[in-house]
């Protein structure tokens, strides 16, 4: 994790640790600001309606850069937030001094938290009754094998679900997925095990996200999530969502969300490629089995089984093979627009 920049300023509260209390508190809720300021209160107002007072937090605003009310709406809600006393939240304010972007946002927050865990939310959420009770239990009960705890998003203005955790395609791509375990699945087990989940409403350990080093500044607004739950996979950790967790999300609301996709993919896919490949053949091997018949390659039909049933560890050398020549058609491109390496993301705020 990068070290804040020297540029970057804060509210006189964020020095003051002690507006924590005595005692650290359990949570830290970290919500990065980019304008939007009917969203941020909004999500705020849900925030508050929605934490049980029984859960000790803190809650960090980072705001980067605004040039809307933002600021000026966050100051005053400072200034009219009571002193805190061991029962009470803790509101803190850091200011960016330039926009950062999402990343570099984020892990100020995180270095300024106190909690045991940190929960990190957009600023366009709202947030629904008990959405924080079912991944705090679910975190509590992976204990030292939890990694990032992600939930069910569904779209704000649709109400459609848009987000129960991140898959690949057998091209190597992150695609949301969209569909629902079996309700008997739901009723047993509350959660399911992803490779990744969005960043845009998560929790993962105060302890974990130091060892990992938070997020990578090299992205640029997007795929710095993923890059960290592989991470965490790397450490031996499990990426799950908590099925009885929802939210519903105002979907990439923050203005230029989707400007340094291309790079951001080519930077995630160079540093995971290989475990990149292994998710995506999982998906290649349920396209081969559902284009069948199979009589001529029975066995790496039979192959493509035994993995998605978990009875062998490697996919078929088909699948492999599959993944690779799909993904190689898009390091082809990806080379073809940026050179050997994707541009970090210094370079691209500067070409923006």
């Amino acid at each position: 994790m990068l070290s804040p920049s020297p540029r970057v300023m804060s509210s006189p509260s964020s020095q003051n640790p002690s507006l924590a209390g005595p005692a650290p508190p359990r949570l830290s809720v970290v919500i990065p600001t980019f304008n939007c300021l009917a969203l941020t209160q909004a999500m705020f107002a849900s925030l508050q309606a929605t934490v049980s007072p029984r859960i000790r937090h803190e809650i960090i605003f980072v705001d980067d850069g605004s040039t809307d009310d933002t600021r000026a709406w966050l100051r005053a809600l400072h200034a009219g937030a009571a002193p805190p006393h061991p029962g009470r939240t803790a509101l803190r304010l850091l200011f960016n001094e330039r926009n950062l972007g999402y990343a570099a946002s984020n892990n100020r927050g995180a270095a300024a938290a106190s909690g045991e865990l940190l929960a990190l939310l957009n600023n366009d959420l709202i947030l629904r009754w008990r959405w924080l009770e079912p991944i705090l239990a679910i975190h509590d009960e992976l204990g030292s094998r939890a990694g990032l705890v992600g939930n069910l998003q569904r779209n704000a203005s649709s109400g459609e679900l848009d987000h129960a955790g991140l898959d690949l395609t057998p091209a190597g791509k992150p695609y949301h997925l969209r569909h629902l375990p079996p309700l008997w699945w739901r009723l047993i087990i509350p959660m399911q095990v992803v490779p990744a989940v969005t960043g845009a409403c998560v929790v993962v350990s105060r302890a974990l996200w130091q060892r990992l080093g938070g997020f990578d500044e090299g992205y640029r607004n997007g795929g710095e999530d993923i890059d960290l739950c592989y991470r965490a996979r790397a450490a031996g950790k499990i990426n799950v969502v908590a099925l009885r967790s929802v939210v519903r999300h105002h979907i990439s609301a923050s203005p230029g969300r989707k400007r340094h996709d291309e790079a951001n993919s080519y930077r995630l896919a160079l540093r995971w490629r290989q475990a990149m490949a292994l998710d995506a053949a999982r998906a290649w091997c349920w396209e081969f089995l559902a284009r069948g018949p199979h009589s001529s390659k029975y066995r790496a039909a039979l192959a493509a089984c035994a993995f998605l049933a978990h009875l062998r560890d490697q996919p078929p050398p088909e699948a492999i093979a599959g993944v690779e020549d799909r993904m190689g058609v898009e390091f082809a491109r990806w080379r073809e627009m940026f050179g050997e390496r994707p541009p970090a993301a210094g370079d691209l705020l500067r070409s923006s």
